[in-house]
């Protein structure tokens, strides 16, 4: 149910037909829009199986932290589509998504100690948000002003 709640809850802040989405600059390699819905759904249903199956395999104070690397790894799933699309801006999006993997990381370590299979069965997750990130970082790069230089040659007081 969790992860269900993350997909929905993340679901809601995206528009792809939004104007400011559809003038940003991105890169040729990015996905069709569709394609991202047919790899999240498999991609879900594998990170909703890798809990289950790790939750029910431990307990005590190893199930208590593994239970919230997983809240806190959907938390921050969740809120990368707020951070990008609802803000508007690509490099909120990849503050959240840098974020998201070291959560991700964290994760697999705290699932590998309950359920090595299970910590395998998050390997597409985590390839797919490393792939994420590096469109992330693409569009912000693309898409980021550089801020105008002072010409230092020349004094910044007025002449009078």
């Amino acid at each position: 149910m969790a992860v269900a709640a993350t997909a929905v809850i993340g679901a809601r802040a995206v528009d792809p037909d939004d104007a400011w989405y559809r003038r940003l600059d991105k890169p040729p390699w990015q996905p069709p829009g569709w394609a991202f819905g047919a790899v999240w759904t498999p991609v879900y249903a594998s990170v909703a199986a890798a809990g289950g199956r790790a939750l029910r395999r431990t307990g005590g104070a190893p199930r208590t932290a593994l239970a919230a690397g997983l809240a806190t790894n959907l938390a921050l799933n969740a809120a990368w589509n707020w951070m990008f699309f609802r803000l508007r801006s690509p490099i909120a999006g990849l503050v959240g998504t840098l974020a998201l993997d070291a959560s991700n990381a964290h994760l697999i370590r705290l699932t590998a100690r309950a359920d090595p299979t299970a910590a395998a069965l998050l390997a597409p997750y985590t390839a797919w948000c490393a792939f994420a990130t590096v469109l992330n970082a693409d569009i912000a790069r693309r898409n980021t002003r550089a801020p105008r230089r002072r010409n230092l040659h020349r004094s910044s007081v007025p002449s009078q």
